[in-house]
């Protein structure tokens, strides 16, 4: 079986999202190395990352073991999903209002806010940090997170 981290255009994606982290922020999420070592360490960090594209209904493009683990998916499943469905119905005015205001600033670190697992297993995240991948033209490429705390609902 071949791992997503394996996988050359993710390894790419995985290089944007990381430099986008350390341009906003000033920090890098894992410490340097060779790309396809940072996708692979990236992979099984124990703190949740991920990230969806530009689509006018933006789709999961990224996610690692700790996001696919919390969401209750597959990997296949998780890079086919919209984001949108990552909160419930409720809660989704209020997501895209908070992507916007990331969207106009670059990058937010106060993040918090419900979510809800494939199995609709609700679960609170705290101290997000949510920000703009740029590609190697500078241009805006879609938008990632990662945060390490949770709790169920």
């Amino acid at each position: 079986m071949s791992h997503p981290f394996d996988d050359t255009l993710l390894i790419k994606q995985v290089d944007q999202l990381l430099q986008s982290y350390l341009r906003w922020t000033g920090r890098e999420l894992i410490p340097p190395c060779g790309l396809q070592e940072r996708a692979r360490a990236l992979f099984y960090q124990p703190f949740v990352v991920l990230s969806h594209g530009t689509q006018e209904d933006p789709v999961l493009n990224y996610g690692n073991q700790a996001a696919l683990d919390l969401w209750e998916m597959t990997w296949e499943e998780f890079i086919k999903m919209p984001s949108r469905l990552t909160a419930e119905p409720v809660n989704r005015e209020d997501r895209e209002r908070f992507l916007e205001e990331v969207r106009r600033n670059g990058y937010i670190d106060t993040y918090r806010g419900v979510r809800i697992s494939g199995k609709s297993r609700r679960f609170l995240i705290e101290r997000g940090t949510v920000w703009n991948i740029i590609d190697e033209n500078n241009k805006y490429a879609g938008q990632a997170a990662t945060f390490s705390r949770w709790t169920y609902l």
